[in-house]
C-alpha cells in the first residue's frame, strides 16, 4: 500500500467517525420518536463549547492535562443531562403525531434559540483547546507518520456502533425501545412507559451529538455556524443511509467521510460540497437511502 493512500484511509476514517457521531443521535431520535430534529446540530456545538471551555479552564488553572480527556466525556453527559429531558418534554413531545412540516418548523425555531443561546454565553469567537490531541502523540503506521487522536476518534465511532447495537440486540432497555418503535399505541397497552422511553431515547441521542462536539473540539475547533452545517450534513448522511438505520448512518459516513477526504486531497474547492455530491448520487439510485425501504404514503 503506497504512502498516498494510507493517510488517505486514515483521514477518510477519522473525517466519518466525527460525522458519525453527529448523524447517528439524529438517525437514533428519529427512528424512536419519528421526529425530524433540525436543532441536533446545535447540541452537537453546545457539546464543544462546553467541552472547550472546560478544558481551557484546566489547562488555565494547570490541573493534571490528562482530565482533560475525562472533560470530553463530562461535557457530553452534562448537556444530555440538562438539554435532554429539558427539550424532549418541554417542547418535543407536543409534535408527536404531527406532520413532518410542524416538527420541522418547531425544531427550526428551537435551532434558532440555541444558536443566539451559544453566542449570549460564548460570544463570536472560536474556541480551540488541543490538549487532548498534543497528550495522546503520533504513530508510525505504514511509514506514515499520523496522529494518535485522529486513531481514537475511529475506535471511538466502532465503540457506539457495537454499544448502540449491544443495547438494542442484548438489554431490556433496547428490548423496550424495539417495542415502542414496533407499535407505540401496542407497547402503551401491555404497560411500557413510553414516556420515560422517549426521554432516555432523546437524551441519548443528545449525548451522541454533544459527544461529537466535544471530540471534534481538539482537531477544528468549535466556532459559530458549526450547528447549522452539522445539521445539514448530519441529514444528509441520514439521507444516504436511509431515516431511522443506525448502520445505513455508519455506512453513510464512511461515504460522505471518504467524499470529503478526496475532494480536499484532488479538488479542495470542491470540498464543501462533496457529501451533497455523494448524496445526490445515492439518492437517484435508491431514492430511500442505502437501508431503507419504500413505504406506503398517505394523503
Amino acid at each position: 500500500m503506497s504512502n498516498a493512500i494510507i493517510p488517505l484511509l486514515l483521514d477518510s476514517l477519522a473525517s466519518a467517525a466525527l460525522i458519525f457521531f453527529a448523524a447517528v443521535g439524529l438517525t437514533l431520535v428519529f427512528s424512536v420518536l419519528r421526529v425530524l430534529n433540525v436543532a441536533h446540530g446545535s447540541l452537537y456545538s453546545i457539546g464543544g463549547y462546553v467541552a472547550a471551555s472546560i478544558c481551557l479552564f484546566i489547562a488555565s488553572r494547570q490541573l493534571n492535562p490528562y482530565l482533560s480527556f475525562v472533560a470530553l466525556l463530562f461535557s457530553a453527559v452534562l448537556v444530555a443531562a440538562i438539554f435532554g429531558p429539558l427539550i424532549e418534554r418541554g417542547l418535543v413531545r407536543w409534535t408527536y403525531g404531527k406532520s413532518e412540516a410542524v416538527q420541522i418548523l418547531i425544531t427550526f425555531g428551537l435551532f434558532l434559540i440555541l444558536e443566539d443561546l451559544q453566542r449570549v454565553i460564548f460570544g463570536v469567537n472560536s474556541f480551540y483547546e488541543d490538549a487532548p490531541m498534543r497528550l495522546l502523540g503520533t504513530s508510525s503506521i505504514g511509514g506514515v507518520v499520523y496522529l494518535n487522536y485522529q486513531i481514537l476518534l475511529i475506535g471511538m465511532a466502532l465503540l457506539v456502533v457495537i454499544g448502540l447495537r449491544l443495547l438494542i440486540n442484548h438489554t431490556r432497555l433496547g428490548r423496550l425501545i424495539t417495542a415502542v418503535v414496533t407499535d407505540r399505541e401496542m407497547a402503551q397497552a401491555i404497560g411500557i412507559d413510553t414516556n420515560r422511553i422517549f426521554i432516555l431515547a432523546f437524551s441519548l441521542g443528545v449525548f451522541l451529538a454533544a459527544l461529537g462536539g466535544a471530540l471534534a473540539t481538539p482537531t477544528s475547533g468549535i466556532a459559530p455556524g458549526l450547528g447549522a452545517d452539522t445539521t445539514v450534513l448530519a441529514f444528509a448522511v441520514a439521507a444516504i443511509g436511509g431515516l431511522g438505520q443506525i448502520e445505513g448512518a455508519a455506512v453513510a459516513s464512511l461515504i460522505v467521510g471518504l467524499a470529503r477526504v478526496l475532494a480536499i486531497y484532488l479538488a479542495p474547492s470542491l470540498d464543501a460540497v462533496a457529501p451533497y455530491a455523494a448524496m445526490l448520487v445515492v439518492l437517484l439510485i435508491r431514492p430511500y437511502g442505502l437501508f431503507g425501504s419504500v413505504t406506503a404514503r398517505r394523503i
